[in-house]
């Protein structure tokens, strides 16, 4: 028997770095500027960077900034400095020495693996590129599910620009028609999901405002994409907002960009997470 034909899909319980927003006491990962909007000559940014059951309180595990990526206006990588990882929380300072808006981003795309040697069950994450090699020939029941994850966070220094608001056509992305830096209390703003650079039908979009430890409701929005991946928030008070949307682990059909990696093999409509989060400041008009 070929081994692409022991392979099934399943969908797996896994904390990866972007959760969702299942109950008041889920964990949400999370990044939350000092500010989005600056002013002066090349100012500076700090970053707090969490998981936690409270938005934008620190009390459970800090994010890791492994894959952390800073873009600059001109769409250039740069380095964050003074990174630091505590015990409850992580942090970063980003120096805007461009004017424009920079993109503070965070992108997972992992495996995890189930299959049985023998009579012992084992467990397994990784890479695409690892699969092949850590998963024994001999496996049996193997199930496997990929989670693709982006986080982001946007903050301008004068006058907002869109080249990092350009998608990069893998999985699932914010493409604001209302720049995230141009957000203000009781206005309507449009933005729009791509997933693999086409329209995001259909995704459920959740809303939070920070604050929550003191509410005895979430105080949540939630609104669906159209058609076209477009949808609209009007705001209903100023602060920092959680946004956060998935596919909720849906089948996708064809290619390599909707399966998993092709080091797991041939796999007839596989089960692919993608999911989206970001920090969004809602200002006083």
């Amino acid at each position: 028997m070929k081994k692409a034909s022991m392979w099934r899909v399943a969908a797996l319980a896994v904390s990866l770095s972007v959760a969702l927003p299942m109950s008041a006491h889920a964990h949400r990962s999370w990044m939350l500027p000092s500010a989005t909007v600056l002013s002066g000559n090349e100012p500076w940014v700090t970053v707090d960077a969490a998981v936690s059951n409270d938005l934008f309180y620190f009390e459970h595990n800090p994010l890791r900034l492994d894959n952390l990526a800073v873009i600059a206006p001109d769409g250039k990588t740069v380095e964050a400095e003074n990174k630091s990882t505590g015990k409850y929380r992580s942090t970063f300072d980003v120096k805007l020495t461009q004017k424009g808006t920079y993109k503070l981003t965070m992108v997972n795309d992992g495996l995890s693996a189930s299959y049985k040697v023998g009579t012992e069950n084992k467990r397994w994450r990784g890479t695409a590129e690892s699969f092949a090699k850590d998963i024994p020939a001999d496996a049996k029941d193997v199930s496997v599910s990929r989670m693709q994850s982006r986080m982001e966070v946007f903050v301008s220094s004068g006058k907002p620009n869109d080249t990092v608001l350009k998608p990069t056509g893998a999985g699932l992305e914010l493409v604001p028609i209302t720049h995230p830096n141009d957000l203000f209390a009781g206005d309507t703003s449009n933005f729009r999901f791509m997933l693999d650079g086409k329209p995001a039908a259909d995704i459920e979009v959740t809303l939070i405002p920070g604050g929550i430890r003191y509410r005895d409701q979430l105080g949540e929005i939630k609104v669906k994409t159209d058609k076209d991946g477009k949808f609209s928030v009007k705001w209903p008070t100023a602060g920092m907002y959680w946004m956060s949307a998935s596919n909720g682990g849906a089948r996708m059909e064809g290619g390599a960009a909707n399966a998993a990696p092709q080091a797991v093999g041939t796999i007839a409509k596989p089960i692919r997470r993608v999911s989206y989060s970001a920090t969004l400041e809602v200002l006083q008009p």
